[in-house]
């Protein structure tokens, strides 16, 4: 599993039957059992005979057009196709006589008479189905010649980045239009024409670019032929040997085959074993990998004393001296507390688990925190606060059990692509959906799925909404009772349960708050309360309110009282933004928790570590990374180390945050390229991509799954290598051979990976999800299925307060903020790929009554402010959103999204508000207004094309390779609103 020489995956034929019923035939003279409705093409396959095949593959329903794999049943006239034909008791089937080879050989002549015959030039050469079924069924001339109508000049369309579409090459067996219908559910692709005429187009305008293809890759890798093959491989040729490997985006963690030429990725093959994306995948993950080897990578340690000097070059070993250094030198300053760390949701589990050991082992201190405070942390707060454990319920296969789907503030669409896929297979198979958001997400309305109810609350009001449909299950009698009797604190449940029945919690009530009608609320409820499993999907638009704690325990109220957690097709999941979240959260990187989840001040937890460890750790939490800010500011907090991080462009309040990082004495940075933090940092050290790390990730479903190394560190250290470097130059000693021996020392100290190991994720088929124990041997795929981790579910009180980011007449409208499919978080990674031929900038949603009201038209440049800043957007007039709210997404750090964003908070968690801003907008007519917009640009990256082009002076002292850029821009200030 580890490395292996290319080879292509058994395909069975056709989907495995999930009958109990058995039934005996005879293939060949092998008399064999299998399940009923199993089709004869995979019964053989199971009985070790492959039938030559075109246009089935196991992923996909049986089609039954290519006619190549004709059998004879005893008692039968003619020869049926075996992918479509399901086995019967007692069936004698016979795949190979020498009327089906001549029959075979037949079709397979047809195919290539109208096929071009240039074999050892055509890049799938090697890799090609239809070359390999041309040598299984013995053709060895064609007696139709080529001089009459054929396909063979068709132009290629070139017009997608990463594949090309050769018509010429096309044997119309559909398998890339099933693909794209039944696996990712767009139905892009159709076949147009009839008989000979037939091809296949991407919708009207016969162009893959400008289609309503998704990129995902699911019709290249179902084309038997190299009618659609990635460029990378007409580029580079096929590879030599694959390395299977976990995705780096989301929080989905699909696994690939990196298919390799020595240490070149030629592509990115979504593993069809792979137990969170069953072989599927979308365009960031197929595709956009080619950030790993982009030009931008900082291969080289640099230091400088001050950040308006230039950069220097240095060795490792001077980079980690000197952080070390400074370090010490702070705390001797300022105290033990003046210093703390930043892990990363990009970096391994192993990588994250050592940063937080850094911090308390050999800085002396708890100030270590996650960027999963800026998302995802009142998750984790809400759920273990109900039900015991601070993560989802459910595997990502358990959605295809389902009967009702509430998904709110999610758009998986954009963020989280291979379970919505997933996800609309299943609607399409008659679940029923509705969808909680404040935008007409494609969810709500798309061309094969439609939502029941669309809830279009509007943000800041997300409590309220749920506790009005808490209202409706209660007083009308569709509470669980016998669930909550068993599984829940009776005293809590009677509580939640007259408050939610108060009058002034009723849909009628809080229908003026929410802006959702009363009787599309109590229909919702009534749905979700009786619709059988009923299952709850939730991100971000949950999570990042002063209320995001609160929305987290209301949606575990619901699960409580109807019933819906405990076993398949229900429970509560949260979608994780980036592929390591949960890891992070996991691994201790909050500074009031250890790894599992285990409080700081627990003298038992705490002494077990300070006996491995060999220290004496503080009892206190530390600083949050908000808390860090404040204290900087103040002039108490001086040293940072930041690793796989862009807090200045992620977090909100950018101006705050720079202002912070300004007053600091040391920041390290550890990434892999030069980013906007970075213009404030004293240390840089480069880090690692995913394609140079061992370790695992952790996705949504709590599935720890194995990363591995495909290529060597281009920088000359892993991520956890500079680590360990760093806690050795402080006299911390760190001294790992392999990330394995961090993954054991983790599970020597966490109960709920006490099972894991590398040995285990293999000998598990690459993956296991936690709780992995004693008690779970194997993992547990789904969460409180006997009892409740705390033991009695607890039902807590959601009173509704009003966000304090209100519209005002100064700030009339409400700024929400989110993703789209092309582009993933700050953009560090997609913005260097061909993803930006899709999506070049933020764009500001604005409706069209809005836009009327302020004279704006689509495409004007708009700014927007808010009490902490301005920025200057490009207006997207759309229908999407509703009257009186602006939505933009974050990827790119020109447009400055954060710039308004303010330091609201959650209550619990000090995770930001970023889905509630009150704004203003107003049409920006002069250039001079907006293109101070443009000069916040990366100016990092603007540094690194002039010196490309020779155009910059004033080199540093020591040689410098051109993509350093030597010194950082001032800050650039940025315009502040009065406060309202």
């Amino acid at each position: 599993m580890l490395e292996t020489i290319i080879q292509r995956e058994r395909d069975f034929g056709t989907p495995p039957s999930t009958s109990t019923q058995m039934l005996r035939v005879t293939v060949d003279g092998t008399e064999m059992t299998v399940p009923s409705g199993t089709s004869v093409m995979r019964a053989a396959a199971q009985a070790g005979i492959n039938i030559p095949k075109l246009c089935a593959s196991d992923t996909l329903e049986a089609f039954g057009s290519c006619r190549l794999c004709l059998v004879q049943i005893e008692g039968r006239r003619g020869y049926p196709a075996s992918c479509t034909t399901p086995v019967e008791e007692g069936m004698v089937i016979w795949t190979e006589t020498p009327k089906l080879h001549e029959l075979r050989r037949g079709v397979m002549e047809l195919y290539i008479s109208d096929h071009p015959l240039d074999c050892l030039t055509c890049p799938a050469n090697g890799d090609c189905e239809l070359q390999d079924m041309a040598g299984v069924v013995g053709l060895r001339n064609v007696r139709y010649g080529q001089d009459g109508a054929n396909h063979l000049s068709e132009p290629i369309d070139e017009s997608n980045p990463y594949f090309a579409y050769d018509p010429s090459k096309c044997i119309v067996c559909s398998r890339c239009v099933r693909a794209c219908d039944e696996v990712q559910g767009t139905f892009a692709l159709t076949v147009d024409g009839r008989g000979f005429e037939s091809r296949i187009t991407a919708g009207q305008n016969d162009s893959f670019l400008e289609s309503d293809c998704v990129s995902c890759g699911a019709c290249v890798q179902a084309c038997p032929t190299s009618s659609l093959i990635e460029k990378s491989v007409i580029d580079m040729g096929q590879a030599e040997h694959s390395v299977i490997t976990t995705c780096a985006y989301c929080g989905v963690g699909c696994a690939f085959k990196a298919e390799m030429k020595g240490q070149e990725v030629v592509r990115m093959v979504p593993w069809k074993d792979g137990q969170a994306n069953r072989g599927h995948s979308c365009v960031k993950g197929r595709f956009a990998w080619g950030y790993a080897t982009h030009q931008d990578r900082m291969l080289k340690p640099m230091i400088r004393s001050d950040i308006s000097q230039p950069w220097r070059e240095v060795s490792w070993d001077e980079a980690i001296a000197y952080a070390a250094s400074e370090l010490r030198r702070i705390q001797n300053k300022y105290g033990r507390d003046s210093v703390g760390g930043i892990t990363s949701s990009r970096c391994t589990n192993e990588e994250t688990y050592l940063v937080q050991k850094l911090v308390r082992a050999a800085f002396g201190t708890n100030n270590v925190d996650t960027c999963a405070r800026v998302c995802h942390s009142p998750t984790g707060y809400g759920l273990k606060t109900t039900l015991g454990e601070s993560a989802g319920t459910q595997t990502f296969d358990s959605v295809m059990f389902t009967d009702v789907v509430i998904l709110m503030g999610a758009n998986p669409s954009a963020a989280h692509p291979v379970f919505a896929s997933r996800l609309k297979r299943r609607l399409r198979e008659g679940a029923k959906l509705i969808v909680i958001d404040p935008r007409q997400i494609e969810l709500v309305d798309g061309p094969h799925v439609k939502a029941d109810f669309h809830l279009p609350v509007r943000p800041g009001t997300n409590t309220a909404l749920l506790t009005s449909m808490a209202h409706v299950i209660a007083t009308e009698g569709l509470i669980d009772e016998a669930f909550v009797a068993e599984r829940c604190e009776p005293v809590a449940f009677e509580q939640w349960r007259d408050f939610v029945s108060l009058p002034e919690n009723s849909p009628e009530a809080m229908e003026a708050e929410t802006g959702v009608s009363a009787a599309a609320l109590r229909g919702a409820a009534r749905l979700f309360a009786t619709g059988g499993n009923g299952s709850i999907y939730y991100g971000l638009g949950v999570t990042e309110h002063s209320q995001g704690s609160t929305t987290v325990m209301a949606i575990a109220n619901l699960a409580m009282a109807t019933g819906n957690l405990g076993r398949e097709g229900v429970g509560v999941n949260p979608l994780r933004g980036q592929n390591n979240v949960q890891g992070s959260c996991d691994m201790g990187s909050f500074p009031h928790e250890l790894p599992g989840y285990r409080h700081i001040s627990d003298d038992k937890v705490r002494q077990q570590f300070e006996q491995d460890w060999g220290v004496t750790l503080q009892p206190e939490p530390g600083l949050r990374i908000p808390n860090m800010f404040d204290a900087a500011i103040s002039g108490s907090f001086k040293g940072l180390y930041c690793q796989g991080e862009d807090i200045v462009q992620s977090d909100p309040n950018t101006q705050h945050v720079a202002q912070a990082l300004a007053a600091m004495e040391c920041i390290i940075v550890q990434d892999i390229f030069l980013n906007e933090t970075a213009k404030y940092a004293h240390v840089f050290l480069p880090g690692s991509s995913f394609l140079e790390k061992d370790g695992t990730f952790t996705n949504a479903e709590r599935r720890v799954s194995r990363v591995r190394k495909v290529m060597e560190p281009k920088a000359g250290k892993a991520d956890w290598e500079a680590t360990c470097a760093l806690s050795n130059a402080l006299g911390y000693p760190m001294n790992y051979s392999h990330p394995s021996q961090i993954m054991d020392e983790i599970a020597r100290l966490t109960p709920t990976f006490a099972g894991v190991s590398f040995d285990k994720i293999d000998e598990l088929g690459g993956s296991v999800q936690w709780p992995c124990n004693e008690q779970a041997p194997d993992g547990t795929p789904t969460m409180h299925v006997d009892e409740f981790v705390r033991g009695k579910g607890r039902f807590m009180i959601t009173k509704y307060v009003p966000s304090e980011e209100r519209s005002t007449r100064k700030y009339p409208l409400l700024l929400t903020t989110g993703r789209i499919l092309s582009q993933y978080n700050v953009g560090a990674q997609t913005r260097r790929t061909p993803n930006v031929v899709w999506h070049s900038e933020d764009l500001l949603e604005i409706h069209p009554q809005d836009a009327e009201d302020r004279g704006i038209r689509h495409g004007d440049m708009v700014a927007v402010a808010s009490r902490a800043g301005e920025t200057v957007l490009r207006a997207d007039v759309t229908e999407r959103v509703q009257p009186g709210v602006l939505y933009t997404t974050f990827h790119f750090p020109e447009s400055g999204a954060n710039v308004v964003t303010t330091d609201s908070t959650d209550w619990a968690t000090d995770c930001p508000e970023y889905k509630v801003t009150a704004v203003q907008a107003r049409l920006v007519t002069e250039p001079s207004q907006w293109q101070a917009r443009w000069s916040r640009f990366s100016d990092i990256q603007l540094g690194l094309l002039a010196q490309r082009q020779g155009q910059q002076d004033g080199l540093a002292a020591d040689p410098t390779p051109a993509s350093v850029p030597q010194t950082a821009p001032t800050p650039q200030p940025v315009v502040a609103a009065s406060q309202d």
